[in-house]
């Protein structure tokens, strides 16, 4: 059976990113239909074909194209295929084609129901007033177009709820892959990884993604006061200035390592005291990617970190960053067994993303 994947849009990074990697891989026979591609260089553009709208001035900008969004998703063309899988985190559920598809099953991979929408306690976009006057009929239209898909799972059981709630759905949930083996191993340094790693000091709590507002690095840094150890961050972003700023203000001794290497990230993880992860996420992947190097995570009692983390054996769930609940959290992980924290890794591993998917979605090579 041949199957059509219908795809947000196609981008360099991210876990997004990395679910559609496994379908195209898993369905090697599938196109993908995204409304822009801006990873041709990832994402072969002879198999992903845009829509319309990425030849319009509004390709890249995601909210001024939402008024059109909901309209290209409904006539996404002729297609033959058996099957219709629809990847994403705002309308992708909604795509339908013309020709036999247009009957054929559908099945939704689900990252988030729109969160600028449904939850706007957790997205600032969804808080100004044209999208809060508009949101109750958004609401209406999405919630019917989610019950008429008929098999949705979801990112993380945050997001199974979050389904439930919002659209009336009982969806499964199936968490996204992460690459296991690629931190289970140490890759080889160059002499450039190896002079950062030179620099690094000799014990350090680790913090790392994007450095964006919502991942919450601050508070990587305001611990570093709190247990007066150093800390060290690798990512980028415009936050960059802002947190070298916090440290200084702080008092804490701080490292940035800009966009390490994946040899070198592998050290970043092993070397640190434990991984900090204050952000409220509905999966998150380098958790998982911690902990398969070994090393302890310390994380929110509550989003996804809470699926993935098992408190007491690959890390600590805690509440407070910056008090003697972190004190104690860094006392607690500093004894685990880290050969334990990495087996519990690999129950997130591509293979069994990969059986899951096969299990949910038997269609395909």
């Amino acid at each position: 059976m041949a199957g059509v994947i219908a795809h947000e849009w196609a981008e360099r990074f991210g876990g997004a990113e990395n679910v559609l990697d496994r379908f195209m891989a898993l369905y090697p026979d599938a196109p993908v239909v995204a409304l822009w591609n801006d990873a041709p260089e990832r994402f072969d553009p002879s198999r992903v074909s845009e829509t319309w709208l990425g030849r319009t001035p509004l390709r890249r900008h995601k909210a001024l194209s939402v008024p059109l969004q909901l309209p290209t998703w409904r006539l996404l063309g002729r297609s033959d295929a058996d099957w219709v899988l629809s990847i994403g985190h705002m309308f992708a559920h909604h795509a339908r084609f013309r020709g036999p598809a247009r009957d054929a099953p559908t099945f939704s991979y689900v990252h988030t129901p729109a969160r600028w929408i449904w939850s706007r306690e957790l997205d600032m976009r969804g808080r100004g007033l044209a999208v809060r006057a508009a949101s109750p009929a958004l609401q209406r239209i999405d919630r019917t177009r989610a019950q008429a898909v008929g098999s949705i799972v979801g990112n993380s059981v945050a997001v199974r709820d979050r389904i439930r709630r919002h659209w009336g759905v009982d969806a499964g949930v199936i968490h996204p892959p992460v690459e296991v083996r690629a931190f289970s191993t140490e890759p080889p340094v160059d002499a450039g990884d190896a002079a950062a790693m030179q620099r690094l000091p000799s014990e350090y709590m680790f913090g790392a993604s994007r450095f964006v507002p919502y991942k919450r690095l601050d508070l990587v840094i305001r611990a570093g006061r709190t247990t007066g150890l150093p800390v060290v961050l690798a990512g980028s972003g415009p936050e960059r200035e802002n947190l070298k700023r916090l440290a200084e203000e702080l008092g804490v001794r701080l490292t940035v390592v800009d966009t390490p290497s994946h040899a070198l990230l592998v050290q970043l993880y092993r070397r640190s005291i434990a991984y900090l992860f204050p952000a409220v996420e509905d999966f998150g992947i380098m958790p998982v990617e911690a902990m398969a190097t070994g090393t302890p995570v310390i994380g929110r009692t509550i989003g996804g970190v809470t699926e993935t983390v098992l408190d007491g054996v690959s890390g600590a769930l805690i509440d407070d960053f910056e008090g003697d609940e972190l004190r104690t959290a860094i006392d607690r992980v500093s004894t685990l067994d880290r050969s334990a924290v990495a087996a519990r890794a690999w129950e997130f591993d591509v293979e069994v993303f990969d059986r899951r998917i096969r299990e949910w979605l038997p269609a395909g090579s």
